[in-house]
């Protein structure tokens, strides 16, 4: 399993994976490949010459060079593969991953919601080999931004942009849709269309109810009623006039009016 695969979180899924074009690692073990064939050189040029004298001193010499030159050679050109072994950039259904390094590893990754496009580049040279640089323009300021040599870029950014295309599409199914963040402190509102032309007019709004109408007073007993009952009619309607249900003024004229029948 490689580092990659234990960065997977729950329900993500390896889609794509693909490295740097092997051009990238001639060209970064060229100096140990340069000393490797220095080195041959000199054990060849060495065993031409005579082991007495000057001869056999200069001989020595070559050999500690070529014991060097090859050793760190090697040295060099192993590390180079290990660094070319270990980098790849991974392709998720959620995100993409750039891990590298030999002891020390390091993984950036790119969330598929956030890459807004991808920039292709690829020279003559490029063309012929199928590698090139593909720039990955994203929403936030972290996260990767140019694969440098890439082999078969434009498979590669094919297959991250139908990625892309498949993730938005499940989170659409699943009911979410990217909206600003609302203000704290304020209440979304809904946006309702202004009438056109041909709009059919608003109805009116229903009226608000009538108020109530205020209790009847009590009936006013006829003449020379009895005075027990114009007792308590009047304690009735000072009742209703407690109750604002009769004003002040109503109350002083009935009142007047029963006292008149007595």
């Amino acid at each position: 399993m490689s580092y990659a695969d234990g960065l997977l979180s729950t329900g993500e899924r390896i889609i794509y994976r693909n490295k740097q074009h092997p051009f990238i690692f001639i060209w970064g073990a060229r100096w140990a490949i340069l000393a490797v064939v220095i080195a041959g050189l000199s054990t060849w040029l060495g065993s031409n010459l005579d082991s007495q004298g000057i001869s056999g001193s200069v001989k020595g010499v070559l050999g500690w060079v070529t014991l060097i030159l090859f050793i760190g050679g090697i040295a060099v050109f192993i590390w180079t593969a290990l660094r070319y072994v270990n980098q790849e950039y991974v392709l998720t259904n959620r995100r993409v991953i750039q891990v590298e390094g030999v002891l020390n590893r390091s993984a950036t990754d790119s969330s598929l919601e956030k890459i807004n496009d991808a920039l292709l580049t690829q020279s003559v040279f490029g063309r012929m080999f199928d590698f090139g640089d593909l720039t990955v323009l994203t929403a936030s300021e972290g996260g990767i931004e140019r694969m440098r040599m890439l082999r078969s870029p434009v498979v590669y950014k094919k297959k991250m942009l139908d990625a892309k295309h498949e993730y938005e599409v499940d989170m659409e199914r699943s009911g979410w849709a990217p909206s600003p963040p609302i203000r704290d402190g304020a209440a979304p509102t809904t946006q309702v269309p202004m009438p056109g032309p041909a709009s059919v007019p608003a109805a009116p709004a229903p009226a608000a109810p009538a108020p109530a109408a205020p209790a009847a007073a009590p009936a006013v007993p006829a003449s020379h009623a009895d005075p027990d009952e114009v007792t308590r009619t009047l304690a009735s309607l000072a009742d209703l006039r407690d109750r604002g249900a009769i004003s002040p003024e109503e109350y002083e004229r009935k009142k007047a009016e029963l006292l008149g029948r007595i």
